[in-house]
C-alpha cells in the first residue's frame, strides 16, 4: 500500500521550497516525487491532500543526554539521580518526545547504564515509540578531570554516566568495552568548557585521545569530543576525532582543518545564551563566568558563517535535559540561530537535516529524494520563512519514520 501526499511545498533538505509538489511513499522508501499531474494514483494509495502545508525530512539532534532532567555539574551527569530503571523510564519519555518535536533521528552525547544502545533495540523492536538512535558511551574522563565531579573518597566514581580512565591501555580497554555494550559514538571530554575561565588544563595526553579514537575506529564507532579551546580542537582534528562538541574557541585555522577532515561541528551556542541570563549570574561575584561566556557565544556567532561557507558539516544539538534547557525545545535552537545569530534558514534547516543525517551515518537519511528512506515532517506554513514553526508542536501535523505515520495528518 502506497502513501501519496499531494499538494504540498517541499524542502527536501537541500534546495529552496518547491510548490505543487507530489510524494509517493512504498514502503519505507520515497518511489516517486514529481507536480501534481505527473503522479498517478492507483488502487489501493491512501491519498493526503496538504494543500499549503510544507512537507520537509525528518530532523536530527546531534547532541542528545536521553536520560538528563533539571541536570546540574553537580551530581546529575553522574547518572545517579535516579535509578536504572526510573532513568530508561525518563529516556523513554524523551525520545517520544523528540519524535513527537519532528525528530526522527537522536546522536547519544553521554549517558549512563547502557540506556542509549537499550532503547535503541526497544524502539527497533517495537517495545516503545521513539526516533532511531545512535546509541552514545558514557562521558570519558581522567582522575581528577572536569567530569572527575565526586568526591574522592567516593568509592564508586566509575559509575552512572561517567568513567574514568588513566593512560593509553585503560582507555583503549574503556572504549572496547563500551562499543560491547552497544555504544556506536564514544564521548570523550578534552577540555572544559561553556563558561569555564581555566582554559590552561589539560584533559587527557595525546596519547590518550588518540588511543581512544583508534579503538574506537578499529571496531566501527565514531567519536565526540567535548573540546572548547583552539588549541585542542586542531589536536582532535588531527588524530581524527569526528565531532567538535562546543569548539568555544573556533577560528580560521580550526575551520580549514575540520573542513579538510570532514569534521561534524556541533556550536550548542544556545545553551550559552541561556547561560547568561540565568538570574544566578547576575551579580558582580560571577562576572568573570558572563564575561567568558559572552566570549565564547560572540566567537561562536562570528565564525559560524565562514564555517558554513568553508563546507564545515555543522549540525543541530544541545545540552537538552539541563537545568535551564528543558526537553521538548529542541527546534528553539533553530529559532536561536536564525533571528540572534544571523544564520540563513535554509542552512540551519540544513544542518538539522541533511547534515544530521551525514553524522547519524545512513546515505538514505537527511534529503527527501527518490530512493530514500521516508522521514518526514508535515508542517503547517513554511520553515524555510517562518523558522519559529518548527518550535510550535501545533503546527507539525504529521510525523513520518521508515515510511511509517507516528502521527498523521487528516487525509
Amino acid at each position: 500500500m502506497r502513501t501519496i501526499l499531494r499538494s504540498v511545498n517541499l524542502l527536501d533538505g537541500a534546495s529552496p521550497l518547491r510548490t505543487n509538489v507530489s510524494l509517493v511513499i512504498d514502503g519505507e522508501r520515497i518511489a516517486a516525487i514529481g507536480t501534481n499531474g505527473a503522479v498517478e494514483t492507483r488502487p489501493g494509495d491512501v491519498v493526503f491532500s496538504l494543500t499549503g502545508k510544507t512537507v520537509m525530512p525528518g530532523m536530527v539532534s546531534g547532541h542528545f543526554h536521553a536520560t538528563f532532567d533539571g541536570a546540574t555539574l553537580d551530581i546529575f551527569p553522574l547518572g545517579v539521580d535516579q535509578p536504572p530503571g526510573v532513568l530508561m523510564l525518563r529516556a523513554a519519555k524523551n525520545a517520544r518526545l523528540a519524535l513527537d518535536c519532528g525528530f526522527t533521528s537522536v546522536v547519544g552525547a553521554g549517558g549512563g547504564d547502557d540506556i542509549d544502545a537499550q532503547l535503541a533495540l526497544g524502539i527497533a523492536q517495537g517495545l516503545t515509540a521513539g526516533p532511531r538512535i545512535v546509541p552514545c558511551s558514557r562521558n570519558l574522563g581522567t582522575t581528577g578531570g572536569y567530569i572527575d565531579l565526586a568526591p574522592w573518597w567516593y568509592e564508586m566514581r566509575n559509575i552512572g554516566a561517567c568513567k574514568l580512565g588513566d593512560g593509553p591501555d585503560a582507555f583503549r580497554a574503556i572504549v572496547r568495552d563500551e562499543i560491547r555494550r552497544g555504544a556506536r559514538m564514544i564521548k570523550v571530554f578534552v577540555t572544559g568548557g561553556h563558561g569555564n575561565v581555566n582554559t590552561a588544563q589539560r584533559e587527557l595526553s595525546r596519547a590518550e585521545l588518540a588511543a581512544i579514537v583508534d579503538a574506537a575506529h578499529e571496531r566501527g564507532a565514531r567519536v565526540r569530543a567535548h573540546c572548547a579551546w583552539k588549541e585542542r580542537i586542531l589536536e582532535c582534528v588531527e588524530l581524527g576525532v569526528d565531532v567538535i562538541d562546543h569548539g568555544d574557541e573556533i577560528d580560521a585555522e580550526c575551520i580549514d582543518a575540520m573542513a579538510r577532515a570532514g569534521t561534524f561541528w556541533d556550536p550548542s551556542a544556545l545553551y550559552l545564551q541561556k547561560l547568561l541570563e540565568l538570574p544566578a549570574l547576575q551579580g558582580p561575584e560571577t562576572a568573570a563566568l558572563r564575561d567568558a561566556t559572552t566570549r565564547e557565544l560572540d566567537n561562536i556567532a562570528r565564525w559560524l558563517g565562514p564555517a558554513q561557507r568553508a563546507g564545515v558539516r555543522i549540525v543541530l544539538g544541545d545540552d537538552y535535559g539541563t537545568a535551564f534547557l528543558p526537553h521538548g525545545s529542541y527546534a528553539e535552537e533553530l529559532t536561536h540561530y536564525v533571528k540572534r545569530l544571523g544564520v540563513a534558514p535554509l542552512d540551519a534547516l540544513a544542518w538539522a537535516t541533511k547534515n544530521g543525517g551525514a553524522l547519524v551515518g545512513l546515505p538514505d537519511l537527511g534529503t527527501l529524494e527518490v530512493g530514500k528512506l521516508a522521514d518526514l515532517l508535515v508542517v503547517d506554513g513554511d520553515p524555510s520563512a517562518d523558522i519559529a514553526l518548527l518550535s510550535d508542536r501545533s503546527k507539525l501535523r504529521g510525523v513520518m519514520k521508515n515510511g511509517e505515520w507516528q502521527r498523521a495528518p487528516s487525509a
